[in-house]
């Protein structure tokens, strides 16, 4: 881990995959070994569906790779494919510049994310907390402090070490998801006392919420019921800057 200088006032801990991004997990997967794509969206629901754990998808994606995703490979893939909803950027920049440690939290990999900061496509974040699945030769582009996150409960405890070490109290903290994934980071949330935020909110996350009195305080983007086949095009019409306002007043700033 390494050490932050920068001080901050506040923590926004935010899942990426279908929640600041509409790409999966494993789409750049799919995209260099296409024959994949059936079993590797399988996978995917089955996890955020909570019916098999993250550990357990990881050594189902292993099992599953005939290779290596190369560093190229991966460029290959953002190349063509990278994607973020309107305003995250924006939003990542805005959060910086106001004191808030911006942290993506995700069972995304840690490779994705060097190369997306390596070239540029997103500012870099202070903390990053992804699945090691896929990791590269570290670099200088790097965030200052990578935490691996190995099982979905990891999101709660690496957002928790990481509010420890900047001092900043459960209150000055929103955590954000979409599906059933983030439920543990949730119900950590709802323990701590921290803000929860519904981005994109799946029938698994809105379920698994109800089911352990979790409350939903915001809900952003849209909201799907169950057995409702994502809209990205109706997704897309959502501007994250548009969370500026509830982010102010959440954190008090």
């Amino acid at each position: 881990m390494a050490s932050l200088s920068r001080t901050f006032k506040a923590i926004v801990s935010s899942d990426w995959s279908e929640c600041l991004s509409p790409s999966g997990p494993f789409d750049f997967i799919a995209f260099n070994y296409p024959h994949l794509e059936p079993e590797l969206s399988q996978v995917f629901r089955q996890y955020t569906g909570n019916r098999i754990t993250l550990g357990e998808a990881g050594q189902k994606v292993r099992s599953l790779l005939p290779g290596p995703v190369t560093a190229a490979m991966m460029d290959a893939y953002l190349d063509r494919s990278f994607a973020a909803y309107p305003g995250v950027p924006e939003l990542i920049e805005w959060c910086l510049a106001h004191d808030i440690l911006f942290m993506i939290n995700t069972t995304a990999m840690i490779g994705y994310f060097q190369r997306v900061f390596a070239k540029g496509l997103l500012p870099r974040v202070p903390v990053l907390s992804a699945n090691p699945l896929v990791r590269y030769t570290a670099s200088g582009t790097d965030p200052g402090d990578v935490r691996e996150l190995n099982e979905t409960r990891d999101k709660g405890n690496n957002t928790a070490a990481v509010a420890r070490q900047f001092g900043i109290s459960a209150g000055r903290i929103a955590v954000m998801g979409d599906s059933g994934g983030d439920g543990p980071h949730f119900e950590w949330a709802a323990q701590a006392g921290a803000f929860i935020v519904g981005s994109m909110t799946k029938h698994s996350l809105a379920s698994y919420c109800r089911d352990r009195d979790i409350p939903i305080r915001l809900r952003f983007g849209v909201s799907y019921g169950e057995g409702e086949g994502r809209d990205l095009e109706k997704e897309t019409r959502f501007d994250f800057m548009d969370l500026v306002e509830p982010l102010q007043v959440i954190l008090k700033r």
